[in-house]
């Protein structure tokens, strides 16, 4: 099964709980503060997945490895090429 039937059939649970909650589909003559509850909690959902993100991609940007080794192959080979432009002519 692929990540995104898994998210897919994880959000069709939860809506369908939402829904028989919100509505009241299956007559559960449940208190009205659950109904209170439970109607804006999409948006909670929504809003909180948003900060896990933002923190998921904060702490992955925080933790991104540095590649000293190739950061300095890369600045030779700028050196050498800038030292060949210079042999044909280009001014830099």
């Amino acid at each position: 099964m692929t990540k995104l039937l898994e998210w897919v059939g994880g959000v069709l649970v939860l809506g369908a709980a939402w829904a028989l909650v919100t509505f009241d589909l299956l007559d559960l003559s449940l208190p009205q503060t659950y109904k209170e509850v439970a109607w804006p909690m999409p948006l909670y959902l929504l809003v909180t997945f948003g900060c896990y993100s933002l923190a998921t991609v904060g702490y992955r940007v925080a933790t991104f490895n540095d590649c000293e080794e190739a950061a300095k192959e890369l600045q030779e080979q700028i050196k050498e090429a800038k030292e060949d432009l210079r042999k044909k002519g280009l001014k830099i």
